[in-house]
């Protein structure tokens, strides 16, 4: 399987930044099955961090060694990814045990209905079935140093 990372950098090795906080899945290399997706984070990230490139890194995943590891998938925004999500946006030391998981992204719309629940302005409940009106991206969180070594880098293109 083919993934994409955007970023305004090359990135060759992955790693994982510890930093990161408010990320839907915790601290963890992201990428997605969606080149566009990744075009458009690069765009982003250029602006973001006032870079001159936009870079989407392209790697190879051989996806049947995901169940070497633990791995979880989410299929559809549902109760168990939203309070994950909940979890690892509001708790910066929240760890959970899992070394991939891969399932819908909280991006802007997305993120404001998770942020209406953070805030009790809306039951969970109700916000999944908001979620389910909505055009959610796919994500792919490498979460341990384990599952990064199932990618392999394939190379990298500037996006104009």
């Amino acid at each position: 399987m083919i993934l994409y990372h955007g970023s305004d950098v090359e990135v060759k090795d992955p790693i994982i930044k510890k930093s990161e906080k408010g990320r839907d899945f915790g601290c963890a290399f992201y990428l997605t099955p969606i080149k566009e997706q990744a075009e458009r984070m690069a765009k982003r990230k250029q602006k973001m961090n006032k870079s001159s490139s936009a870079i989407v890194n392209v790697y190879y995943w051989n996806e049947s060694e995901k169940y070497n590891l633990d791995y979880k998938l989410y299929n559809e925004p549902n109760l168990e990814w939203l309070e994950m999500i909940i979890k690892c946006r509001t708790n910066p030391s929240y760890k959970h045990s899992f070394d991939i998981v891969e399932g819908k992204i909280a991006d802007d719309t997305v993120g404001e209905t998770i942020l209406f629940v953070i805030d009790g302005i809306m039951k969970k409940e109700d916000a999944i079935e908001r979620l389910k009106f909505q055009k959610v991206n796919s994500q792919i969180a490498f979460c341990s140093e384990k599952s990064l070594k199932q990618l392999r880098f394939e190379r990298s293109y500037v996006v104009k």
